[in-house]
């Protein structure tokens, strides 16, 4: 029984917040103590049972609301203002024990384990101290202390006794159990509505959206919220078919897709009735044919569509019923890789859109015509991406199905085809033939003037004999010689282009070659220019001509300082590398294998674009009418030197960020240069000819000059004669072997490389069979002409270079007889 009632006082139970009643238990339970009066009162929602009477009816009223309150399954405790409990059942002296209300929450707070739950706790605390009322979910350890148990915690305040307080706690596990269950089934059918491949959506009687799943809203190009409460007229597009909405519908609509598109849907739609209001619920199949089958673009099969989606080239439909700006109605995954873009995004764009600005008004106007009916060429053009993809757009009107009720608009297919990499090798291959064509025609003139050049130089030497230091011809001769070498040095600068100057190539430490030319290359820069040298481990051997080499280097050293007006830095950094596949830099391809690479960059201005394809031309310069104005010859003697040593030249540049040129040389290990060159593999494996050896004298020796340029055979054997050599002429291969035969006492036979009938090469080939004691020279302005193996690489036969002067003349016929006698 609930002790503490005054005889005269009243017992007064608050039932309306959840007494056991059918076994059911509710949400709560006041209780306080009423003076005086009888009857039954609501106070502020409470239920209040008055007595006024005294006696056995008083207290057999008190046992029974005594006895409902000990059966409730909650944790109730009634307490007074001081926190004095007034009455309490046994599951409320379990959970909230005896102390002070406010301690007993802090203690409990101690228990939660989340922030959420702490803080709840702290609500509660709050509540209690301001006399308001308060409910909390929070969860607690259980008594397994693992498992956590839900429970609802309630603090009411009650009107009597004055600042007495209610507490109650119930334990809501279960029911949060199935909540979380339920919530789940939502979200997950949620889910599954959401990302169907079909759209659904659900008006109300206003024919406004009131749910949308997320494929519908995707179509359409908007947010799912955007859509909700918006009339299904506002997607409907113009002259589309309106369902009907006295009844169920099935049949075919037109829907705005994004950015102005539209697509064709099948619509199915049928009512219901929720809370007397008539509703409407409907799925969309998109992409459908006239007799609304699920189908391709085209109304076609399931094979039809995978057809299209897993064709190789690019396919697109647009709807050409809004020109002059046609929409992407469908397109494939190839051609959205080739926009990098996702397909979705695809839809509704105008064709514009798809392709670079500078080439929108032509596409319109091939475009306009295939509407018309007009047959269309193929049309090139470069897509609207950051890759700089060109393809070729095949148009083609697509016939409209027999079942085409005249609504969908006229439409067309485009075929797509990616013409980046063919348009790139037909750029290179077009390259690699001019550069071609320009070093064969500069191989030939340089052919041609090396003869003249020859006779020039050589007949001044002739004339400088005559005419020392002493005599009034002698300035006039020397500036006849000069201007001679000059355009001796041109001519060999369009025979490095060529491909086609000869070189003496021997096996080099890029390294070591770079250190001995630093110094030459910093005096070349300039104190505002600082060099940098970063060599990599293990670089190597490559197999050049020093001296070219040297000149590759000095040419991009050169170009580079015109290029740092104001200073900078040129780093030269050397590495090894091992391509395993071709590697493709602007037009130039390096072909597989190990190289040592050599990269020449500097911070100057930079090349533009439309320059980067002819850096390399022989006679084109960006320095015109500057003062670093030159023959626009430097990088085209390194391009051909470079190919000329079986390497390949890139070059990568930006306006404004500089130029990086990297040369690629074939590698070699010390094992492949003693192998190949017999030498050790240290600095030059091919190590020079010691200088000052005394060379033999030339009287009684007799010397066979055949060359077909009168002017050159007759500066040869006057300078040879000049020497103390006896001295026959021939004007061609032929006439040689007949003298031959006449004189087999021939010591040395210099003869050129092209001439009529014979040539040189085929001459030196049947002297070496018939009389194999005479040595050979070979004049010639071409490398490649002595370029076989037989020729290249034997000791008996020596190259002498065009133009020559009388003494490399005399002192090359000496070589020749110092190896005979050696």
């Amino acid at each position: 029984m609930i002790k503490g009632f005054s005889t005269w006082g009243a017992l007064i139970v608050l039932l309306g917040f959840g007494l056991v009643i059918g076994g059911a238990s509710q949400t709560g339970v006041s209780a306080a103590l009423m003076a005086g009066g009888a009857g039954l009162g609501l106070i502020g929602g409470v239920l209040v049972l008055r007595e006024a009477t005294h006696g056995q009816g008083a207290l057999a009223r008190a046992e029974a609301l005594d006895a409902a309150f000990g059966r409730d399954r909650r944790a109730l405790r009634i307490v007074d203002a001081q926190g004095r409990t007034l009455a309490a059942n046994a599951e409320g002296r379990r959970f909230w024990g005896g102390a002070d209300p406010l301690a007993v929450l802090g203690a409990r707070r101690g228990e939660a384990e989340t922030e959420a739950d702490h803080e709840a706790f702290e609500r509660l605390e709050a509540a209690y101290r301001a006399g308001l009322d308060a409910t909390q979910e929070v969860a607690l350890t259980g008594a397994s202390g693992t498992a956590r148990d839900w429970v609802r915690v309630e603090i009411r305040a009650l009107d009597r006794p004055k600042g007495a307080r209610l507490l109650a706690a119930a334990d809501v596990s279960a029911r949060r159990a199935v909540e979380n269950v339920l919530k789940g089934e939502r979200e997950y059918l949620g889910d599954f509505l959401d990302f169907l491949p079909v759209g659904v959506y659900a008006l109300d009687s206003e024919q406004c959206f009131r749910y949308v799943n997320r494929t519908f809203a995707d179509w359409l190009g908007q947010a799912p919220d955007k859509l909700l409460g918006q009339p299904l007229a506002a997607v409907l597009a113009d002259g589309s078919t309106r369902p009907e909405i006295d009844g169920a519908w099935r049949g075919l609509v037109r829907l705005r897709g994004p950015r102005g598109g539209g697509f064709t849907a099948l619509l199915t739609h049928t009512l219901y009735e929720d809370n007397g209001e008539t509703l409407t619920r409907a799925a969309l199949v998109r992409d459908v044919d006239a007799d609304g089958g699920e189908g391709s673009v085209a109304g076609g099969s399931a094979l039809t569509r995978r057809v299209f989606d897993e064709s190789p080239v690019g396919i697109a439909v647009v709807d050409v019923g809004g020109l002059p700006y046609p929409m992407l109605a469908e397109a494939n995954d190839t051609l959205a890789g080739m926009l990098g873009r996702q397909r979705d995004d695809l839809i509704g764009l105008s064709l514009e859109e798809i392709v670079d600005p500078a080439m929108r008004a032509e596409v319109a106007q091939v475009f306009r015509r295939a509407a018309a009916g007009v047959p269309v060429a193929p049309l090139e053009v470069r897509l609207d991406n950051a890759r700089d993809v060109t393809a070729m757009l095949h148009i083609r009107p697509l016939p409209a199905d027999d079942a085409d009720d005249g609504e969908t608009p006229p439409r067309q297919i485009i075929h797509v085809i990616d013409t980046t990499d063919r348009r790139a090798l037909q750029m290179q291959t077009a390259q690699a033939q001019k550069m071609q064509a320009m070093g064969q025609l500069a191989g030939g003139v340089a052919h041609d003037f090396n003869n003249l050049l020859t006779a020039m130089i050589g007949f001044c030497d002739l004339l400088l004999q005559r005419h020392g230091p002493g005599s009034a011809s002698f300035t006039d001769i020397m500036q006849i010689k000069q201007n001679a070498n000059r355009a001796a040095n041109l001519v060999r600068q369009l025979l490095a282009f060529s491909r086609r100057q000869p070189l003496l190539p021997r096996f080099v430490r890029v390294p070591d070659a770079l250190a001995e030319l630093s110094h030459l290359l910093r005096r070349l820069l300039g104190e505002t220019i600082a060099l940098e040298l970063i060599h990599g481990r293990d670089v190597g051997y490559v197999r050049v001509d020093p001296g070219q080499f040297d000149q590759v280097i000095i040419n991009l050293a050169v170009n580079a300082r015109d290029a740092m007006v104001g200073g900078g830095t040129l780093a030269i950094r050397t590495g090894a590398i091992n391509l395993p596949e071709p590697l493709k830099v602007g037009t130039e391809t390096v072909a597989p294998g190990h190289y040592v690479t050599i990269e020449v960059a500097d911070t100057g201005t930079g090349i533009a674009k439309e320059d980067l394809a002819r850096i390399f031309e022989p006679f084109f310069t960006t320095k015109a009418g500057t003062a670093a104005a030159g023959t626009g010859l430097g990088l085209s003697t390194v391009y051909g030197i470079v190919r000329q040593t079986e390497g390949t030249v890139t070059v990568e540049s930006r306006p404004g960020n500089g130029a990086t040129f990297t040369i690629y040389l074939p590698r070699f290990d010390d094992a492949q240069v003693r192998a190949r060159a017999g030498a050790p593999a240290h600095g030059l494996a091919d190590p020079p000819e010691p200088r000052g050896k005394a060379l033999p004298p030339a009287e009684g020796k007799v010397v066979l000059i055949v060359e077909d340029e009168d002017a050159v055979r007759v500066f040869g054997s006057r300078a040879l004669k000049a020497k103390g050599y006896s001295v026959l002429e021939a004007s061609d291969g032929e006439r040689a072997i007949a003298l031959l035969a006449d004189h087999p006492e021939v010591d040395v036979l210099v003869s050129d490389m092209v001439m009529p009938g014979m040539d040189g090469a085929t001459l030196a080939r049947l002297v070496r069979q018939t009389y194999p004691s005479i040595r050979v020279v070979l004049m010639s302005g071409y490398s490649e002409e002595i370029a076989s193996d037989d020729l290249a690489d034997s000791p008996d036969i020596l190259f002498l270079a065009k133009p020559f002067s009388l003494d490399a003349l005399g002192a090359k016929v000496a070589e020749a007889l110092d190896r005979r006698d050696s």
